[in-house]
C-alpha cells in the first residue's frame, strides 16, 4: 500500500522549492535555493514510505543518467541529474511493510520512469497510493489551466494531509469553489456560510508527527529565473490552505516544488505576471487536492470520501 510518482522535465527545467510543514522528508532542496548555484533539474519524485521512500530518487537519478539526461561536468564520463524529491508517511496503512533489507522504492521509481506518460492515473495511485487526508482515503490528484495568453499550469498533488478536505458539517469539499466541469462529482456549495473553525472531527487522530504531508509539484511553461519560480512555489501553497484545515502544521511535511519549462516568455510587468501565474497555480493546487480526495477509492480500513459521502452531496445535519 504505497508508490511513487516521478515528473521528468523534457530537457534540463529551472526548479523551486517551498516548505511549510513542521516535519518534511526531502532531498536536493537546497540544490534549488535561488541564492545558490541553482544548475535546473531532471525530475522531481514524489515518494511514499517515509525515510524508506528517499531511495526512489536515487534509482531515478541512476536511470536518467543511463539515459543520458542529466548536469554535464567537464572532464566527467557521464551526466549527473539533478533530482530533488520529497515523501509522505504511509508506513502505518497495512499492507506487507516486510521488506527485508531491500525497500521497493528503487524498483518504484524506476518502474515510474519507464511508464511516464500525460495521461496518468489519479487517486489510489503512485504516491498517493497509501496516503490519508484528515479521517478519509487521501490520494493522487491533478489539475490545470491555460490562460488567453497561452500561459499553461498544472499541478499535480499526493494528499496525506493531518487536516481535513471536508468543510464540518457538510458533505462539501473545502475545494469546491474551485471546482470545473464536475471533476469532485459536482459540489454543493455550504448553506450556512462560514463553518466553525474549530478542529474538525474528520483529521487525522491521534495527531501524531511524521504520519502525514502533502507534497506537490507545480509546473509552468514560462522562462523564469530561479527566485520567480520560487515565488511561485510560496503562492502555489496557499492552493493547500484553501482546500485542507488545518494544513502547514508541526505534524505536516507541507511540500511545494516548481517545474519551470521555460517556452514562453513573461512579458513585463515582470511582478505582474509572475503574480498572476502564481495566482492561478494556487487555484490549481487547490483543485487538485480535491480531485485526489474525490478519486482515491477506499483502502484497507480507510473509507474513501465517496464512501462516506455516498448519498450526495447535500447537507448533514
Amino acid at each position: 500500500m504505497t508508490g511513487v510518482t516521478v515528473i521528468l522535465a523534457e530537457g534540463r527545467a529551472v526548479g523551486a522549492v517551498d516548505v511549510r510543514g513542521g516535519a518534511p522528508g526531502t532531498r536536493e532542496t537546497e540544490a534549488l535555493l535561488p541564492e545558490g548555484l541553482n544548475v535546473g533539474i531532471d525530475a522531481i519524485v514524489l515518494s511514499g514510505g517515509s525515510v524508506f521512500g528517499l531511495d526512489a530518487a536515487g534509482a531515478v537519478t541512476n536511470w536518467l543518467a543511463h539515459s543520458g539526461r542529466g548536469y554535464r561536468l567537464a572532464g566527467a564520463p557521464m551526466v549527473a541529474p539533478i533530482v530533488p524529491a520529497a515523501i509522505l508517511f504511509d508506513l502505518t496503512n497495512g499492507g506487507n511493510k516486510n521488506w527485508g533489507q531491500e525497500p521497493p522504492y528503487r524498483t518504484l521509481g524506476v518502474a515510474a520512469c519507464e511508464a511516464a506518460a500525460e495521461d496518468f492515473a489519479l487517486g489510489n495511485a503512485g504516491a498517493g497510493y497509501g496516503a490519508r487526508a484528515g479521517a478519509y482515503k487521501g490520494g493522487l490528484g491533478s489539475a490545470s489551466i491555460v490562460t488567453d495568453d497561452a500561459f499553461e499550469i498544472g499541478a499535480l498533488v499526493a494528499v496525506n494531509a493531518f487536516g481535513s478536505p471536508v468543510m464540518p458539517g457538510t458533505s462539501t469539499l473545502w475545494a469546491w469553489p474551485f471546482e470545473q466541469s464536475n471533476e469532485m462529482g459536482g459540489q454543493i456549495p455550504p448553506k450556512h456560510g462560514v463553518p466553525s473553525l474549530s478542529l474538525p472531527d474528520d483529521i487525522k487522530r491521534p495527531p501524531l508527527p511524521m504520519q502525514n504531508t502533502t507534497i506537490a509539484v507545480v509546473a509552468v511553461n514560462a522562462m523564469l529565473s530561479p527566485a520567480q519560480a520560487k515565488r511561485i512555489a510560496i503562492m502555489a501553497q496557499d492552493g493547500l490552505a484553501r482546500s485542507l484545515r488545518p494544513v502547514h502544521t508541526a505534524v505536516d511535511g507541507d511540500v511545494v516544488f516548481v517545474i519551470a519549462t521555460g517556452e514562453r516568455a513573461v512579458a513585463e510587468p515582470l511582478p505582474f505576471q509572475i503574480s498572476m501565474l502564481g495566482s492561478l497555480a494556487a487555484d490549481c493546487l487547490a483543485r487538485a487536492v480535491g480531485r485526489g480526495v474525490y478519486e482515491a477509492k477506499a483502502l484497507g480500513p480507510w473509507e474513501a470520501y465517496r464512501t462516506v459521502h455516498a448519498n450526495g452531496f447535500t447537507q448533514r445535519a
